[in-house]
């Protein structure tokens, strides 16, 4: 398993990272199991994944939990990035992010406490607040816990350029984390350039790179080929509302995506690894983040790797790619 260093920090990152989302056991359906996930990090582990992407919201802190149980001893030989921000209310799926300083605070060290650390690697904002905080104020609590030594790097999730290159003039920012696939290009616009040309950080003159973790490289698991056009979901799993997953745009994906099987099956691949392989080799990306319920999902996209050194015929996959009208 290839390691790119996340620019800027000290952390080597296997070049897919473990997306934790689903093993929390809420919005994925009815068939997240707790044994499933834990021998899913475990098959990740052995596969050479050394980082894990978390949340506080993946099953208000679930996901934490069963992913302590897996790692077990090994906690310490991996890299684990979480995020911080997002309240919710009650026991129902409403979220919405809340940047005060004093939120900001309880839920690092609510963090620490269900992962069982005394650092936390990565600590990402989950999304841009919807309560009006000033940045300022968000930024300063985070430089505050970095200096106590409660977090290592800090990283923006879900933010626009604009927003990113505000927040590089107040504080250090060493990553961001940002939805990129085959179907979903935002990235390529004002981020990409955004990322390749950061502010240095306060007070300091130039630029530089900022390195950028790709979620949903399989768009939900659209690019897995694994689902047809009479596909339903329960009502547990979230898809059955993503507008992706539904109508007309759903059909013109599975014709992208019944493309590129033709031409996996040419190349002796599944569909989903090479399109992690796409995302993975587009410019500014340090790794892409790749969820799954059970040991098998993750042991084929771990393959995505593996397709980085070999000749493919990108341009043929690009074409297909473009004539995607979503």
């Amino acid at each position: 398993m290839q390691k790119r260093k996340l620019a800027g920090t000290e952390l080597d990152l296997s070049v897919v990272g473990f997306g934790c989302w689903a093993m929390g056991g809420l919005w994925w359906g009815d068939d997240v199991r707790d044994a499933d996930s834990e021998a899913a990090v475990q098959r990740a582990l052995d596969l050479g994944i050394n980082w894990f992407d978390t949340a506080p919201l993946y099953g208000h802190g679930h996901a934490d939990e069963v992913l302590v149980r897996a790692l077990g001893d090994r906690k310490r030989e991996v890299i684990i990035a979480t995020k911080v921000g997002v309240r919710w209310d009650g026991e129902g799926a409403h979220a919405r992010s809340d940047l005060t300083a004093d939120h900001i605070r309880s839920d690092v060290e609510a963090s620490l406490r269900r992962l069982g650390l005394e650092r936390i690697d990565l600590l990402q904002i989950h999304w841009p607040c919807q309560l009006d905080t000033p940045l300022e104020e968000t930024l300063g609590a985070l430089e505050d816990l970095r200096r106590a030594g409660k977090i290592r790097y800090v990283g923006l999730c879900n933010y626009s350029a604009a927003q990113l290159q505000h927040a590089a003039a107040l504080a250090p920012i060493d990553s961001l984390q940002t939805p990129y696939s085959m179907l979903r290009r935002e990235y390529e616009s004002e981020l990409l350039g955004a990322c390749a040309g950061l502010p240095a950080g306060p007070g300091q003159a130039g630029t530089r790179p900022l390195g950028v973790l790709a979620y949903e490289p399989l768009c939900r698991g659209l690019l897995t080929g694994k689902f047809a056009a009479t596909a339903r979901f329960p009502e547990s799993d979230l898809r059955g509302r993503d507008d992706r997953f539904q109508g007309s745009r759903f059909l013109k994906a599975l014709t992208i995506v019944s493309r590129l099987q033709l031409l996996g099956k040419r190349l002796g691949t599944p569909v989903g690894p090479l399109a992690i392989a796409w995302v993975l080799r587009q410019p500014g990306l340090t790794a892409a983040i790749v969820g799954a319920k059970r040991p098998e999902q993750i042991a084929e996209s771990a393959t995505a790797a593996a397709l980085l050194d070999r000749d493919l015929p990108w341009d043929e996959i690009d074409r297909i790619v473009g004539s995607y009208r979503g």
